[in-house]
């Protein structure tokens, strides 16, 4: 999971003023090396050569080391099957709504794309008690599904010939309050951004686009009071936050079960992948011991 700068750390005033969710050490290029932060080592090797560790994390090992800035201490009792599913996915989907998007009772809110991390922005949508939850996929099948997740309106952008950002304007009265997205297409991003209403609509970013895109609208929409954002991981603190997380589950406000699909023994690993491939599984839960 994304870091946290420990306290003392001179990184962490900025998790202390509340305006950096992670730590600035534990920034993308530091995890995607492979290596442990302070000495620039590995801590597996197999036949002399060394094993890096993914993400900083190394989870496809039944042992690892990770820095302590990525280890957070929940509740003994919550079963580990389970909450192992609020990593990446999960929580930024939940946390884009709850944390960022932040929309109020009866509010109504468009998702954009339903996979793993949109039905997580649904999901919190609905524990934020929004009335309206519109989906938005180019698959029409991913509905049914999505309904279990507060989901109760869905526009596919394939079925009009229209941009999909007029459509849900004309549904909803000249647009929603909140708009999540959870594609990483440019287009998707823009579309999130022009569905929200003038005046006080906020749209999030949640997907990784292309690093060559370029997100173009017309100036007047922000004069127009919309406002855009963007997160990493929900602006969830792992350390401090995801506990909390885990308790909403521990307490029946979070179903985390109707995100698990799928479980597989470890020496099945490649099934899992296969299933996340052809969009058949939303998670699924690798079993290290078997």
């Amino acid at each position: 999971m994304p870091s946290q700068c420990l306290p003392g750390s001179v990184e962490n005033a900025l998790i202390a003023s509340q305006r950096r969710a992670t730590c600035v050490i534990f920034s993308g290029s530091t995890l995607n090396r492979g290596v442990m932060i302070h000495d620039s080592q590995t801590r597996f090797s197999i036949k002399g050569q060394p094993i890096y560790h993914f993400v900083g994390t190394s989870t496809f090992s039944e042992y690892t080391v990770v820095h302590a800035g990525c280890v957070a201490k929940v509740n003994p009792a919550a079963p580990l099957d389970k909450i192992c599913v609020l990593s990446c996915g999960i929580c930024t989907g939940l946390g884009a709504t709850i944390n960022v998007a932040k929309p109020k009772p009866g509010s109504s809110v468009a998702i954009f794309g339903l996979g793993a991390v949109g039905l997580a922005a649904a999901e919190g949508a609905r524990i934020s008690g929004a009335s309206r939850i519109i989906g938005v996929d180019l698959v029409s099948s991913r509905f049914e599904e999505a309904k279990k997740f507060g989901v109760n309106e869905f526009v596919n952008p394939k079925d009009h010939d229209k941009p999909v950002q007029e459509v849900i304007a004309a549904m909803t009265n000249g647009g929603v309050d909140r708009a999540v997205e959870c594609t990483g297409s440019i287009q998707a991003m823009i579309s999130a951004f022009e569905c929200v209403h003038d005046g006080w609509g906020v749209a999030v970013l949640v997907g990784v686009p292309n690093k060559d895109d370029a997100f173009k609208t017309h100036p007047v929409n922000f004069l127009n009071e919309r406002t855009l954002k963007g997160t990493f991981y929900g602006n969830y603190k792992p350390r401090t936050d995801l506990p909390s997380v885990v308790e909403k589950y521990m307490n029946g406000e979070l179903d985390l079960e109707k995100f698990i699909t799928h479980t597989v023994p470890f020496s099945e690993i490649n099934k899992a992948f296969d299933y996340m491939l052809k969009g058949e599984s939303i998670r699924c839960i690798i079993r290290m011991g078997e």
